[in-house]
């Protein structure tokens, strides 16, 4: 048993060794279950490649198939890994420097062959579509036949259609929230934004409609000349910060609420001394939860997350899953069997996040817990002890009145 910063959890464990990707590894313990629960040799999959690394992997909740997103490709496998379907995204000529895109107009920047990495790769139940955003051309998205991978729209005619730039995997998250009651469908998207914070918000929320072909696609969900579904980093952080950003790990839905979980440098604010060299920045972990409805983010709320194992800190996550608690956990936590928890890996210190060390731990979370943390730091805040904690934002933080209340 171990304790956490800020957030109750439980500590499962600590591991030590060399670091792999994380859907390498997935791809690998599913294909040794399925074995031995049928008495087969293990399957593997890899791509065309070595260096056309695997970076995301879905799974459909109702057929077991597989969708990975990949460096230039992306792939439906069945259950047991045979490739079904691929999708070349790229390599294609680009230049980071091309803002908008060269396929919207001509850009005078020298142009080169440049792999695409998938960043987010979700699948959108309600329509039986898949949704696939790269690092190629600002960050630009398409939505796939789940069928046979066929695209049904790549949106590039609006800047809102440019995600970010940020060749990096891992910087990106997205939650689809699935359309009812006739309405269409939202995604909220959590990106790292590269220093371009004036072209890509942080974190915004957007429409999905259900004719792939509708202008409002990816349209944000509310857009005003003084209110809007996102939130932008401001110039100020940025010259205090010059490295600044937030990198999105996970995200995901869970009752009335959007969850994401980030990595992002401390500010003066919050602990990081002034003056610092960027060699010196130390990050943390948050957790960050939102209203669904919430078109004006007035619900935006962020705390810190991480646990501590005999003294020893581990405050870097390097992935998160969430899952139902089942009878084991759900009787250890004195909760449900149908509850939310979220298992997150985490490394030790804080100046690492780049190059993390090896050392990690496994943790769980009840979302139990963490709402109750939030409705805490809420309700003090409300009494006038403090604010939000949003340093990053530079004087811009969120009013405690507005954010208080319950999610419609």
């Amino acid at each position: 048993m171990g304790t956490c910063l800020d957030i109750g959890c439980t500590y499962c464990g600590r591991t030590k060794g060399q670091s792999w990707p994380l859907t390498w590894w997935l791809l690998v313990l599913m294909s040794i279950s399925l074995a031995m629960g049928q008495g087969h040799s293990v399957n593997t999959f890899q791509s065309e490649r070595r260096e056309w690394t695997l970076n995301h992997l879905t799974v459909h909740k109702t057929t077991g198939v597989l969708y990975v997103g990949a460096v230039n490709r992306i792939y439906k496998l069945s259950a047991n890994l045979t490739l079904l379907v691929s999708h070349d995204t790229g390599p294609e000529y680009d230049n980071n420097a091309c803002y908008p895109p060269l396929i919207v107009q001509p850009c005078s920047e020298p142009l080169a062959s440049t792999d695409n990495i998938n960043k987010l790769l979700l699948i959108d139940y309600s329509h039986n579509r898949l949704l696939a955003c790269g690092s190629l051309y600002q960050g630009v998205c398409k939505l796939m036949r789940q069928d046979d991978l066929f695209i049904l729209v790549e949106p590039t005619h609006k800047k809102e259609h440019y995600l970010s730039s940020v060749n990096q995997s891992g910087t990106m998250y997205g939650v689809i929230v699935p359309s009812s009651q006739g309405q269409d469908g939202t995604l909220f998207i959590g990106t790292a934004v590269g220093g371009k914070q004036d072209y890509f918000p942080t974190i915004s929320s957007r429409k999905l409609p259900r004719d792939p072909e509708s202008s409002a696609m990816l349209d944000y969900e509310l857009h005003t000349d003084f209110v809007s579904s996102l939130i932008k980093i401001p110039s100020d952080t940025l010259a205090l910060v010059p490295r600044f950003d937030i990198y999105y790990i996970y995200g995901f839905a869970s009752g009335n609420f959007v969850y994401f979980l980030t990595v992002q440098p401390e500010t003066p604010e919050n602990g990081m001394p002034a003056g610092s060299s960027p060699g010196d920045l130390f990050y943390t972990t948050r957790i960050i939860r939102l209203c669904k409805g919430d078109t004006k983010f007035h619900s935006y709320v962020s705390l810190p997350v991480g646990c501590v194992h005999k003294g020893e800190e581990y405050r870097l996550l390097q992935a998160a899953h969430l899952s139902k608690a089942g009878k084991v956990l759900a009787r250890s936590f004195n909760i449900s069997a149908q509850d939310d928890i979220l298992f997150a890996v985490f490394t030790k210190g804080q100046k690492q996040y780049h190059k993390p060390l090896d050392n990690s731990a496994l943790c769980i979370f009840t979302i139990r817990d963490v709402n109750a943390r939030i409705k805490e730091r809420l309700q003090s805040c409300y009494q006038g002890e403090g604010n939000l904690e949003l340093h990053w934002l530079l004087g811009k933080d969120v009013q405690c009145t507005k954010a208080v209340g319950t999610c419609s």
